[in-house]
């Protein structure tokens, strides 16, 4: 029941905060008027509800539920957190209109639905600390895809010479900085989630496994040749984004692709 109500709690505050964030995303309202500082308090009550809703449904009795719904929430949470911290020294705020409603989405998954995983049992330390470093980079990466959408998205309407809506969004130039920034640290997390995968993970040839990770190491390569060629070739605007959308729809495959095939087609956990 407290799972439901936390659940409930955290999806209207983040409809809440969604809607209070478009209308000033639409108004052109700057971001450091105190509407923005409303966006934000919502934000945070919504997280903490989601926070508690997500580890009722994460940590079991019998054990810690790795399936898809809880953490696909589990994402979300985090994603959720990080732009909510980095608002307070960026100008992300616009990400919130994307980033919420897919949050409010997985808590509504995750509290009307049940998977078919089962919850596993004395996990190693090792292991909790892949998980968790999977968890950052995922986070991060999707931060740096949205970011990805939103240049796209303003470059298109700069090249169209509708600059009006533009008005109400931080320069291109500031979004693919923080883009670039986000692509930086999710790859370094990244990198250390693959490395100790090899390192904790018994057997990488188990269902779902070795599909697992020969996509992420895929994600991995398409990340690293983004950079280089930002490094090396100035790569920027449309280029960019294609190589970062490309390198996050193969990280999502990679991971929840593997996960709804073995839980929801094979009911295998």
């Amino acid at each position: 029941m407290q799972l439901i109500i936390t659940g409930i709690a955290a999806s209207i505050l983040y409809a809440a905060a969604t809607a209070l964030q478009l209308r000033l995303a639409l108004s052109g309202k700057a971001s450091g008027d105190s509407g923005a500082l409303s966006v934000k308090l919502l934000g945070l009550l919504a997280v903490v509800c989601h926070g508690l809703t997500n580890y009722q449904d994460f940590v079991k009795a019998d054990g810690i539920d790795l399936g898809v719904y809880p953490m696909l929430s589990l994402m979300a949470l985090s994603i959720a957190a990080i732009v909510l911290l980095s608002s307070l020294r960026r100008p992300v705020d616009n990400l919130f209109i994307v980033i919420f409603p897919v949050a409010l989405i997985t808590v509504l998954l995750e509290v009307a639905l049940q998977g078919d995983y089962t919850p596993a049992r004395d996990m190693t330390r090792g292991i909790l600390s892949h998980i968790a470093l999977s968890i950052a980079a995922y986070s991060l990466l999707t931060i740096a895809a949205v970011q990805a959408l939103l240049l796209s998205f303003g470059d298109n309407r700069l090249r169209h010479h509708q600059v009006a809506i533009l008005r109400s969004m931080p320069p291109l130039e500031t979004m693919e900085q923080l883009m670039f920034e986000m692509l930086w640290i999710g790859l370094i997390f990244l990198t250390l989630s693959i490395g100790s995968g090899f390192i904790y993970l018994e057997d990488i040839s188990g269902p779902g496994l070795i599909h697992h990770t020969v996509i992420t190491t895929a994600a991995w390569i398409v990340f690293a040749i983004l950079l280089w060629g930002r490094q090396q070739l100035g790569w920027r605007g449309a280029i960019a984004s294609c190589w970062v959308l490309a390198g996050f729809l193969l990280l999502a495959l990679g991971y929840f692709g593997s996960k709804i095939v073995l839980e929801m087609v094979l009911h295998r956990a």
